[in-house]
């Protein structure tokens, strides 16, 4: 009878020990080359920040050789046709008019940059993007995709800003 009394003490005894009071807390056992875990907030674009090719900055003039540019009152035809072929052929590739592309859209540039900016991005746009705010803004803006410098002479850049006159 003893031998059956520690039988059923031992199975009791057993099966309390494996049914009871056990709690499945997993530690977090530490891991070689673990990052910390840090928490970052992600600021929110400002609503109230206009983009670098919305935004009106006509008294800057950019930097390089162009200081000073006057406008005719009228658009001279023949610079705006030349411009025209050389802005197809030399800036379709990034930009297109009436849409945002791969640059900004050319159209009505001359009421958000002043003439002498547009035609320093137009013959030093590596100058421009290194030392001139809008252009570096611009440059974010689209992605990083900086301005080719087509190597046009001033006579091309000014050809071409008078094809610009033409788009509105």
């Amino acid at each position: 009878m003893t031998r059956i009394i520690k039988f059923v003490f031992f199975l009791t005894l057993g099966l309390l020990i494996s049914c009871g009071g056990k709690e499945d807390k997993k530690k977090e056992k530490f891991k070689y080359n673990q990052k910390p875990k840090v928490e970052t907030k992600k600021e929110t674009p400002r609503s109230d920040v206009v983009p670098a090719s919305k935004r009106i900055t006509l008294d800057n003039k950019g930097v390089g050789k162009v200081k000073n540019l006057e406008l005719s009152p009228t658009i001279d035809n023949t610079m705006a046709e030349r411009g025209a072929v050389l802005f197809k052929t030399n800036c379709t590739a990034c930009h297109k008019i009436n849409k945002r592309f791969i640059g900004p859209n050319p159209t009505g540039i001359l009421e958000r940059r002043s003439p002498e900016w547009v035609m320093n991005m137009i013959l030093d746009p590596k100058l421009m993007t290194e030392e001139d705010q809008c252009a570096k803004d611009l440059l974010v803006e689209f992605n990083g995709a900086a301005m080719a410098n087509q190597n046009l002479t001033e006579e091309q850049a000014r050809d071409i800003l008078e094809y610009f006159r033409t788009l509105k």
